[in-house]
């Protein structure tokens, strides 16, 4: 299936490990032009190099979500040198910095990281033909999970402001939709420090996915970068959530 990304513009905040790195790769490889971010400059070095040899512009620098004072100019300057945004995933998270439990750090960076950066790019996305938002929820933010913790809170509240903005931006010819992830391994991942630290908390996790295994970051990343494409250009307003049968709610 061709998923009508070659030449578009995405800007993906994060992005040089786990599921951001993933899913940049596959819009690389689709053809796109690409920007990112990341605090570790080694990372974003070699993030950078990775990607361009794909073929397309790829943007790649040192930033902390920490410095909110130059967040919108690092996205509009992004925007800019790539020739406009089509595609936005606000990728950058507190859990990165396993930070789940700072109502501070998870409210900065994941509700007001995805809120301040919609708002400085809605200006691009708006003369998009293709403008799509692919917000990062998870499924600690639709089910109890764990302990209450400013993450879990945080992750559900941006499902509400997804589906309101899809309502508001859908006239711009703007899509919004969400993303809602089960637990993920991958290297330096907080569940590979889980399986580390508190081998008896991740193996009872094992049992709880239908599909018999923890999620990796193929998984997610695949199917944030089909609905935030073309091929998937009459959705809006929804939110996939991608566990493998680890949240047991019912969804209408």
């Amino acid at each position: 299936m061709d998923l009508g990304l070659k030449g578009l513009k995405v800007i993906l905040t994060g992005g040089s490990r786990g599921i951001g790195r993933r899913a940049l790769e596959l819009f690389a490889e689709e053809g796109c032009d690409v920007a990112f971010f990341s605090r570790n400059a080694d990372q974003v070095a070699e993030t950078k190099a990775a990607l361009e040899k794909f073929g397309g512009k790829v943007v790649g620098s040192t930033f902390d979500l920490n410095d909110a004072d130059n967040y919108q100019a690092w996205l509009t300057d992004a925007a800019e040198q790539l020739g406009g945004c089509d595609i936005f995933v606000p990728g950058a998270s507190a859990s990165g910095s396993q930070a789940t439990g700072d109502w501070d750090t998870c409210f900065k960076f994941d509700m007001l990281g995805t809120v301040r950066g919609c708002e400085a790019l809605e200006p691009y996305l708006e003369k998009s033909a293709h403008g799509s938002v692919i917000v990062m929820s998870s499924t600690a933010g639709v089910e109890t999970f764990l302990v209450p913790q400013a993450f879990n809170a945080v992750k559900g509240a941006l499902l509400v402001y997804a589906g309101q903005l899809s309502q508001a931006w859908g006239p711009k010819g703007i899509r919004v939709n969400a993303v809602s992830p089960g637990p993920v391994s991958f290297p330096g991942g907080n569940w590979e420090a889980i399986k580390a630290g508190a081998p008896e908390l991740y193996d009872a996790q094992q049992p709880l996915f239908a599909l018999g295994r923890i999620g990796q970051v193929d998984d997610v990343a695949k199917t944030i970068v089909f609905l935030a494409s073309p091929a998937s250009g009459y959705t809006t307003g929804t939110n996939v959530v991608i566990d493998g049968g680890y949240t047991k709610r019912i969804q209408f």
